[in-house]
């Protein structure tokens, strides 16, 4: 006999409820992210997090049990939907380069446009050390297949010997810092922010780096 009463079983209705407990989550995490920027993490407040969410202080303890929590959901997330990026990215079949593009460009639609705010994606070290563990290894994750990815392009397109540890923590700044900065009632889209700073980082990869300029500076002995 099968022993069906220990098995757990998801009825349609559990399901629908089980979405929509997702569903409210999400908006709470986009709250959430809209208070982190206006505010910053340190000052940003449960109740603060509740009012932007429309729900009462305690119903929004029944979906986080606190604000690192929040914090927490925030960056895996964010996190969870760039390794996604770049491991759709390798089964695509383009070139390096294209891949790269599409990578950064995705970055900065996730962290500006997908949970809105996610300048909480740099306040790791705000985390309990549990759950701080646990997102650095995601970020070193993210970090190590963008380098691989960087090392490529290097390598197919034939480019002067660079160091792709320096250029992926380069990239990867000015990637982040896009949310303390961009503001969506400003005159630049998502859209226009990731096509102008991935084609400069693209830009930057791929320049000649004769070291004209360089030279023109060291020939001078000074500084400007």
């Amino acid at each position: 006999m099968s022993n069906t009463s220990s098995l757990s079983i998801e009825t349609p209705g559990r399901e629908r409820l089980r979405r929509r407990g997702d569903a409210r989550r999400l908006e709470i995490l986009r709250a959430a992210g809209r208070i982190f920027r206006q505010r910053g993490y340190a000052q940003a407040g449960m109740r603060d997090i509740a009012a932007a969410a429309e729900i009462s202080s305690g119903n929004l303890y029944h979906y986080f049990r606190g604000k690192h929590e929040i914090l927490y959901f925030c960056q895996d997330r964010t996190l969870d939907t760039m390794l996604q990026a770049l491991a759709s990215t390798r089964s695509s079949g383009g070139s390096a380069l294209e891949r790269l593009r599409q990578v950064l460009t995705a970055h900065v639609f996730t962290i500006l446009d997908d949970v809105e705010g996610t300048a909480a994606h740099l306040e790791v070290d705000a985390l309990p050390a549990d759950l701080r563990t646990t997102i650095i290894c995601k970020r070193d994750r993210y970090e190590s297949g963008l380098r691989r990815l960087i090392g490529e392009v290097i390598h197919e397109e034939r480019l002067p010997q660079r160091d792709p540890r320096i250029i992926t923590r380069a990239m990867l700044g000015a990637l982040n810092w896009t949310v303390r900065w961009y503001r969506p009632q400003g005159p630049a889209s998502v859209k226009m922010v990731a096509r102008e700073l991935t084609d400069f980082l693209m830009g930057g990869l791929t320049a000649s780096g004769d070291g004209g300029a360089a030279g023109q500076f060291g020939s001078q002995g000074g500084r400007t």
